[in-house]
């Protein structure tokens, strides 16, 4: 997943692609809804016992986009919209969107495999929304997050608050209509996709060469990716890491610059 750094503030009134669609997409499968009956609830809901017997595995995906009420369907849109903004400004639409249905389907295959019997529909987006929320803290781990709308707390904290309490709520299984272990795998898949992502193990043809003992061509190899351009890539992806693992204020004087001219080079 490439992550791209812009120096330009956190929120901003701009919209982004991806947030955009999603709202459309989940307001407009909202009103169908409404109006298509209990029917549509269980054939595109996730019914675990559904899944299990009929093999409805599409439910894994499109109960993300189903939602219990209004004001479930306006909670999680306002998080998206908040707080995904300027996590697509940083990694791009496509990206963003990538780990947004990643979070969303491992939402999806927690609360499958929880509950594996349940004929009770869930919905909604809540999962990808956790992930979402992990990685704004991930980003922005000193961010300020006002917890109902009141108490000023630290968006690293305020993560590790509401996974202890999806954890807590799972285990004791009280009578509630919400999927805790949903915003738990979210959260948790979310925080997996970006504490080890594939793309910090990119392959490199000169340490295939190198393990094989092939001095000749492991040379030349290893003169063609010593190139500037290679170097600065190289340089990039450390920064990137930083950014990933302690926010964006981490950054040096001299690291920003560096980002900056890379950003630019890359709209070019």
């Amino acid at each position: 997943m490439a992550y791209r750094y812009y120096h330009r503030p956190l929120f901003s009134r701009q919209w982004g692609g991806a947030i955009k669609w999603l709202i459309i997409a989940n307001v407009s499968v909202y009103l169908v809804q409404v109006f298509a009956g209990r029917n549509f609830l269980y054939t595109f809901g996730l019914v675990p016992y559904q899944v299990t017997r009929s093999l409805w595995l599409w439910q894994i995906f499109t109960h993300m986009f189903l939602h219990g009420g209004l004001f479930h369907l306006l909670i999680n849109l306002f998080v998206l919209w908040m707080f995904g903004k300027p996590i697509e400004r940083e990694w791009g639409t496509k990206s963003f969107l990538k780990y947004y249905f990643t979070c969303g389907l491992g939402a999806g295959f927690f609360i499958f495999i929880t509950s594996l019997n349940s004929r009770i529909p869930v919905v909604g987006a809540s999962g990808a929304i956790y992930g979402i929320l992990v990685a704004f803290a991930m980003l922005y781990p000193d961010s300020i997050i006002y917890l109902y709308f009141l108490f000023p707390i630290k968006a690293k904290h305020f993560v590790i608050l509401i996974g202890a309490v999806a954890l807590l709520a799972g285990i004791s299984r009280g009578r509630s209509n919400i999927a805790h272990f949903g915003h738990l795998g979210g959260l948790l898949v979310g925080y997996v996709y970006l504490k080890f992502p594939l793309w910090k193990h990119r392959f490199h043809p000169e340490k295939l060469f190198t393990f094989l003992r092939l001095p000749k061509i492991s040379l030349k190899r290893r003169k063609k990716y010593q190139t500037k351009s290679y170097k600065i890539e190289k340089k990039v992806n450390q920064i990137l890491d930083k950014i990933l693992l302690h926010g964006v204020d981490s950054l040096t004087a001299e690291e920003k610059k560096i980002m900056d001219e890379y950003s630019r080079k890359e709209k070019q």
